[in-house]
């Protein structure tokens, strides 16, 4: 366990943790279904067979977990608002109780748009979703944005492409693989879409939460290196590069739909941050002419890249590698690439998966990473903000509830919280950031 203080960051870092709506909402009688409702309903999709129906009963219990937040000490929460939901007759009630509870319990309620679960009948390969979602934005904007002033609008789109439309692990499960490109296109086009629509609305405080990660070549052969350099373009660049430059890395604009040069003026509209999910490197290399299990996941041979295992490190209960100097490589290299096209950056999702109330795991992992933010910031990177992934164990896809990220632990079959020696250090870390006593070295 770490004992020593982290470094202290700025006065008024923003400090943080996260969940997403479908991930812990439940209450899936009182919204419209989702592309996920249709995923988990089909056998095999799911690896232990659960949906999300309940999950952990948030929109019956949290004000609970309100309380939790509070206790905790967060300046704020990052949550997801479900579209299906606010197409419900009186959807926007739930989000109307949530953030008056939270701006009472003094933690700044900080919303994504969009996290995975679209609208039964919508579609992210056609054009029309992103401007659907620019007026599903309006509406929520206008309903919250006299209490809400910092937005989200798109949740890790390379994962949404990339797992639920290329490879088909996630809803909606498609195989399509390349020819999943306009999927990547449209949700970018949404994100620019939807900055437009909460400026109309008077917001003056928007991100996007990006996934993003070092790619380390598996050794210097030049095939090697080549391979690693198309999956860096493919799962960074590509949602990096054309909100930050307006720009598509070279020749992938060519095979996006539309007017792609018109659509560019709009994904690049200015932000006011950046947000960087973060959880490990990837190790690739060339293909090896064979499906590849990694991560949980089946990597078809035709991939122009293969992934290896980094070896040498840690491993979560997820079997990811635990790398925090990753996220100050990633961080470095960000603002050395895009120099003043970056604006300050926040990041929005960093944790792990780890079994047990004394989650010493969880708090070697956390120490280890806001130490290496810290480090970035040192370095000359504007670092504004980090969220820990998640403040509940959840709904974790296409794993069900095998994985447990919270600093809360929940009993799913009587959704009794608890919390986590990780949430009690969390908690002291805020304290001492603040010039409060902790606990932590007594």
């Amino acid at each position: 366990m770490a004992t020593n203080p982290v470094p202290r960051f700025p006065d008024g870092f923003l400090w943080g943790v996260s969940t997403s709506a479908h991930q812990i909402e439940g209450a899936a009688e009182t919204r419209g279904a989702s592309v996920w409702d249709v995923f988990t309903a089909e056998p095999g999709r799911v690896k232990d067979g659960s949906t999300a129906a309940v999950a952990c009963d948030h929109y019956h219990r949290y004000r609970e977990d309100v309380a939790l937040l509070a206790d905790l000490g967060v300046d704020a929460y990052r949550f997801s608002v479900s579209w299906p939901r606010v197409d419900s007759p009186g959807g926007l009630d739930f989000y109307d109780r949530l953030v008056d509870e939270l701006c009472a319990a003094g933690v700044r309620p900080v919303p994504t748009l969009f996290h995975w679960d679209l609208p039964v009948g919508l579609d992210w390969l056609e054009r029309d979703t992103a401007s659907r979602f620019a007026q599903y934005v309006s509406v929520v904007a206008d309903r919250l944005g006299d209490r809400v002033g910092k937005w989200i609008t798109l949740n890790e789109p390379a994962e949404h492409t990339l797992l639920g439309h290329a490879l088909g692990a996630h809803a909606p499960g498609r195989g399509l693989l390349f020819d999943a490109l306009p999927v990547a296109h449209h949700q970018l086009l949404a994100h620019g879409l939807a900055v437009r629509a909460l400026r109309a609305s008077g917001a003056a405080d928007i991100g996007i939460a990006n996934s993003h990660g070092p790619t380390w070549p598996a050794s210097d052969d030049p095939a090697d290196r080549e391979a690693a350099e198309f999956y860096d373009v493919l799962l960074n660049r590509l949602f990096a590069d054309p909100v930050l430059t307006g720009r598509y890395p070279d020749d992938i604009g060519e095979l996006m739909p539309g007017d792609v040069h018109t659509d560019l003026k709009i994904i690049a509209e200015p932000l006011d941050w950046y947000g960087v999910n973060y959880y490990a490197p990837t190790r690739v290399g060339a293909p090896q002419g064979a499906e590849i299990e990694f991560g949980g996941l089946t990597l078809p041979a035709e991939l122009p890249f293969s992934v290896r295992a980094i070896e040498g490190r840690p491993l979560t209960d997820f079997g990811w590698p635990v790398v925090p100097e990753g996220l100050t490589e990633l961080l470095t290299g960000f603002r050395d690439r895009y120099g003043d096209r970056l604006p300050p950056v926040v990041i929005t999702e960093n944790g792990c998966s780890y079994e047990g109330l004394d989650d010493q795991d969880r708090i070697t992992y956390l120490d280890g990473h806001v130490r290496a933010l810290h480090r970035a910031l040192e370095a000359g990177v504007d670092v504004r903000g980090y969220f820990v992934w998640s403040l509940l164990d959840n709904f974790e896809w296409a794993e069900g509830y095998a994985r447990r990220f919270g600093l809360v632990h929940v009993d799913f079959d009587t959704q009794r919280r608890t919390p986590k020696a990780s949430y009690g250090w969390f908690r002291d870390v805020l304290r001492e950031q603040r010039g409060l006593p902790g606990h932590r070295l007594r």
